[in-house]
C-alpha cells in the first residue's frame, strides 16, 4: 500500500479488542471463519476430484487453490511468471543468500488477521518493520526543501510537523467519524459500522483525498497540506494518493492498516511457496501427503493463460501458452484484472457487461523500488560531533522520496532500499536502468548526508522494479478514483452468483484488484475465501451451520448499494 500515518486517534484503553480488517464495506470475520474447527465447508462426494482452474499464482490464487484442495477438489493453477505475484522476494547476485529484497509487499499490519493465520500455519516469523518514527526505527531524517531534521520520535521534529499530524487527526474526526468507526470495528459492531459507512459512502464517493483535506478547517493552510503530502507520517508522504477517492484512504486508517507494520523474516514470497508445498493435516478425498505441488505435473503450475471462453453447459474453457485446451465447470481468476482486456483473449460472455465496465475502469498505482546490498549497517555508526546516527530512515521531497535501512544485526551484511516511490515519482525512474537509478539516488542522498560515503559500503549490484513495466501486472495495486465505488462493489460481490444469469456463472473474480483494501495482502486473501465459498456453492456444497461463510451471511452485511441513475 502507499504511504500511511500513525494512529489518527490515540487509544487510551489498552484492554480494548484488537483491530482487524473487519469492514467497513463488508464486515465479515474472515479470521474466525478460518480458525473454526468445522472448516470452510464441504462439497458433495460426487464432485470430489473435479478440476477447478485457478488463474494466477499470487497469494490469492494459492490460498484459493489450497482451500479448494482441502475440500476435495483438484485445483489446476496457471501462472505466467512465478508463484507469489506481488509477493516477490529476490536475492543479490554473488551475495549471501540471507540478503533479500522485497520487490512487492514488504510490510504487513497486525490488523491483517487472515494473513496472519496463514503466516502462522506455515511457520514463518515476522519482525517489526523500520518505518519512519516507528519504535523499531533508530532514527528518522525528514528532508524538505533542502532542510533536514533528525528525529527519534515525532517530538523531535519542529512544531509544524506536529501541527500537521494534529490537523490530520482533526480532519478524520470531523469529516469521517474516525473514533466511532474505529471503536465499532474493534467491537465488530456490524449495525454501527453499516450505519456510519452508509452515510459516508453516499457523502464522499465523489470526493478526492485532496478535496477532503481542503474541505477541513484543520487543513486550511496550503503549507500544512504540502508537508502532509510530501512526508506525511508513518511510511511517508500522501501526495501520490491525493487524486484517489477518500474512501480508499478511510479504509486504511479505520483498520489501522498503516500501523505497527511487520516484515516477514526471509521474505514474503515464502508464504505462497510454502502453501504450494504444504501437505494439510485435514484433507478430504485426497490421501495424506497431497499438496498443490504433487497435484501438478512436475510440481509446477501450468503456463500463462492465453484464451478464456465459454462452451456448452456453461463451462469455462482455458487455453494456455503451450496450446493446451482444458474445460472446467468452474474457474477462479486472480491475476491482474487488466489481463482480461489485453493479454488474454476473452469472450464477452464471460461476465455481465457492467462487470466488464468495472474491470476496464479499474485504476492502478505505479510503484518503483531499488535495493542495494551493503557490507554492514553502517548507518548505526555515531557521528563524533553530534552523537547521532550517521544515516537514518529518510523521507524527502528529493527523487528518492523514501529510503529504508534493513539489517539482521550489527556484524552482518545489510540492505538499503534506496528509494520507494509511487505514481509520478515512480514514472520518473522508468527510463533508467538499475545502475542509472542508483547513481541519481546516491546523489540525492549525498546532499542529505554529505559526510557519508554510501558507495564504499556497496557489495553488489542493485536490484530494481517498476511494477507499471511488469508485463503481467502493469501497476502495483488498484486504487479507486472518485466515483468508482459502484465499480468496486460489482467486482467484490461477483462471488454471489445466484444473482447472475446462468450463462454468466462459474468463473469467479478474486485477488488484490477485487478487494476493498487493495495493496494489502489481507484483501487478496479475503477475496480468495469469497471465491472458495462461491465455488463450493457452485458445486452444491455448503458450510457447517456453526461456521457460516461470507456468502451465507451476505444479505445481512452486503456492501452499501448506491443508485445507478
Amino acid at each position: 500500500m502507499t504511504s500511511t500515518v500513525p494512529n489518527a486517534v490515540e487509544h487510551a484503553d489498552e484492554q480494548q479488542p484488537p483491530i482487524t480488517m473487519f469492514g467497513p464495506d463488508f464486515p465479515y470475520a474472515y479470521d474466525d471463519f478460518l480458525a473454526h474447527p468445522a472448516g470452510l465447508g464441504q462439497i458433495p462426494a460426487t464432485e470430489h476430484g473435479t478440476e477447478v482452474a485457478v488463474i494466477g499464482g499470487g497469494l490469492s490464487g494459492i490460498v484459493a487453490a489450497y482451500e479448494l484442495m482441502k475440500m476435495g477438489l483438484k485445483p489446476v493453477v496457471y501462472e505466467a511468471d512465478q508463484i507469489g505475484g506481488r509477493l516477490r522476494t529476490v536475492g543479490f547476485e554473488g551475495c549471501d543468500d540471507s540478503l533479500t529484497a522485497e520487490m512487492g509487499a514488504m510490510r504487513f499490519p497486525p490488523s491483517s488477521t487472515a494473513l496472519q493465520h496463514y503466516i502462522d500455519m506455515v511457520g514463518l516469523e515476522t519482525r517489526p518493520f523500520p518505518n519512519p518514527l516507528a519504535e523499531a526505527t533508530p532514527s528518522t531524517v525528514v528532508d524538505l526543501k533542502g532542510e533536514s531534521h533528525y528525529a527519534e520520535t515525532i517530538a523531535d521534529l519542529p512544531q509544524v510537523y506536529r501541527d500537521v499530524a494534529e490537523a490530520w487527526n482533526k480532519c478524520l474526526e470531523e469529516g469521517a467519524d474516525f473514533s466511532d468507526m474505529n471503536r465499532a470495528m474493534r467491537e465488530r459492531d456490524v449495525p454501527r459500522i453499516r450505519e456510519i459507512w452508509a452515510k459516508l459512502v453516499e457523502k464522499l464517493d465523489n470526493q478526492t483525498f485532496y478535496g477532503f483535506l481542503c474541505d477541513s478547517e484543520a487543513f486550511r493552510s496550503f503549507r500544512h497540506r504540502e508537508i502532509f503530502g510530501q512526508v506525511g507520517f508513518g511510511t511517508g508522504g500522501w501526495d501520490t494518493d491525493f487524486p484517489n477517492s477518500i474512501l480508499e484512504i478511510l479504509r486504511v486508517v479505520y483498520t489501522e492498516a498503516d500501523d505497527h507494520h511487520r516484515g516477514i523474516v526471509g521474505g514474503s514470497q515464502q508464504l505462497p511457496l510454502r502453501l504450494w508445498e504444504r501437505e494439510p493435516e485435514k484433507i478430504v478425498h485426497w490421501p495424506h501427503g497431497t499438496s498443490l505441488k504433487t497435484l501438478h505435473t512436475d510440481g509446477e503450475p501450468r503456463p500463462a493463460v492465453t484464451r478464456l471462453h465459454r462452451t456448452a453447459g456453461n463451462r469455462i474453457t482455458v487455453t494456455d501458452a503451450n496450446g493446451d485446451i482444458r474445460t472446467y465447470q468452474a474457474a477462479i481468476f486472480t491475476a491482474q484484472s487488466w489481463m482480461l482486456l489485453s493479454k488474454i483473449a476473452c469472450d464477452d460472455s464471460l461476465f455481465p457487461i457492467d462487470h466488464w465496465t468495472a474491470i476496464e475502469r479499474t485504476h492502478y498505482m505505479e510503484s518503483s523500488k531499488l535495493f542495494v546490498p551493503v557490507d554492514r549497517p553502517f548507518w548505526l555508526d555515531k557521528d563524533e560531533e553530534t552523537g547521532r546516527d550517521v544515516m537514518s530512515m529518510t523521507l524527502t521531497d528529493r527523487m528518492t522520496r523514501g529510503t529504508y535501512l534493513l539489517d539482521d544485526g550489527p556484524d552482518k551484511p545489510a540492505v538499503i532500499c534506496l528509494s520507494y516511490t509511487w505514481c509520478d515519482d515512480s514514472l520518473k525512474w522508468l527510463p533508467l536502468s538499475a545502475s542509472e537509478r542508483m547513481e541519481v539516488m546516491l546523489k540525492s542522498l549525498g546532499e542529505i548526508y554529505p559526510n557519508v560515503d554510501i558507495r564504499k559500503h556497496v557489495i553488489g549490484n542493485p536490484v530494481t522494479v517498476s511494477w507499471e513495466n511488469e508485463p503481467y501486472f502493469m501497476g502495483a495495486f488498484k486504487a479507486n478514483l472518485p466515483g468508482h465505488y459502484r465499480y468496486q462493489r460489482r467486482l467484490f460481490t461477483h462471488f454471489m452468483q445466484d444473482r447472475l444469469a446462468e450463462d454468466k456463472r462459474g468463473i469467479f473474480l478474486a485477488g488484490d484488484d477485487i478487494s476493498w483494501t487493495a495493496g494489502w495482502a489481507e484483501g487478496a486473501i479475503q477475496t480468495a475465501l469469497n471465491a472458495v465459498w462461491g465455488v463450493m456453492h457452485h458445486f452444491g456444497g455448503e458450510t457447517d451451520p456453526t461456521n457460516p461463510g461470507p456468502g451465507d451471511v451476505y444479505d445481512e452485511i452486503a456492501p452499501v448499494e448506491l443508485p445507478e441513475d
